[in-house]
């Protein structure tokens, strides 16, 4: 990525409907005590991605992740993956994100979880990871990598810092139907998601680095059910987002996740789960 598009993503998840203040407001509104919580009290609000815990612990199982794991979270978000894996299977955890703001808000959480000896997060690019080659036993990412056009570099960092005999095991947004260059420039636009991948072209880029795919399960039906869902609950979030970050951020953010799930209700957008070795 170039600087300006770097810049973009990071300020896309600056101005986040899901971030640390929310949490935490949800948590309060639940009569739950700060300083005590738990990851347990954190799972209904800080899962970032699609399908919960549940998405979380079928990577794992994908992954063949286990207390001795040293396990790799690229593009990690508020870090609730990562400390769901640390705080059920006692597991290592580093997570890598782009966005200052959530990978200091992702450290807070673990701190007040009490998981800051197994999860830490470090801010990065993804296709230039701050890693010594071979420092992985597994890799997870879960609806990030659409944001990253450079596919061929973040394939070949995530091999290179796998150690050998690794997994990795992610979930992304893919191309399974037609899209429109309108379709494609909002996509870019509105929701930073520039050049989408078809799993033809995951597959390609895991095989130039000699990652074989073990398995890749099309989730586009279960998918599809979840953003309707997710749209609905971003637009129960408009008073906070609005008090946050202004009126026009709330809007521009519903114009173009309202895009963005109609293209998954036509079928034009879909997603996978792709495991493989290295």
């Amino acid at each position: 990525m170039g600087e300006i598009e770097r810049a973009v993503v990071a300020d896309f998840y600056d101005t986040h409907p899901i971030n640390e203040s929310e949490i935490l407001q949800k948590l309060s509104a639940r009569g739950l005590d700060r300083g005590a919580l738990t990851e347990d009290d954190l799972m209904e609000f800080d899962q970032d991605h699609y399908g919960g815990v549940d998405a979380v612990e079928a990577l794992a199982a994908a992954a063949k992740i286990s207390r001795e794991s040293h396990v790799l979270d690229v593009c990690s978000g508020m870090g609730g993956p990562a400390r769901w894996l640390a705080h059920r299977m006692g597991c290592r955890v580093t997570g890598l994100d782009l966005t200052r703001s959530r990978v200091e808000g992702a450290n807070r959480l673990a701190a007040r979880v009490g998981l800051a000896d197994l999860v830490s997060f470090v801010q990065g690019d993804a296709t230039r990871m701050p890693f010594p080659t071979s420092s992985f036993d597994a890799l997870i990412s879960q609806e990030s990598w659409c944001h990253i056009p450079e596919r061929d570099a973040l394939i070949a960092e995530c091999a290179r810092v796998l150690k050998p005999g690794g997994r990795i095991a992610f979930t992304d947004i893919v191309v399974i139907g037609t899209l429109s260059a309108r379709d494609e420039e909002r996509l870019a636009r509105g929701m930073k998601m520039p050049r989408l991948a078809t799993l033809a072209d995951y597959e390609r880029a895991l095989a130039k680095v000699g990652i074989t795919i073990a398995a890749a399960t099309n989730l586009s039906s279960e998918w599809r059910r979840i953003l309707v869902g997710r749209l609905e609950m971003y637009r129960s979030l408009r008073d906070t987002t609005v008090a946050r970050f202004g009126e026009h951020r709330y809007d521009e953010y519903d114009q173009a996740y309202s895009h963005f799930v109609g293209l998954f209700t036509a079928g034009a957008l879909g997603g996978y789960r792709i495991v493989g070795d290295a």
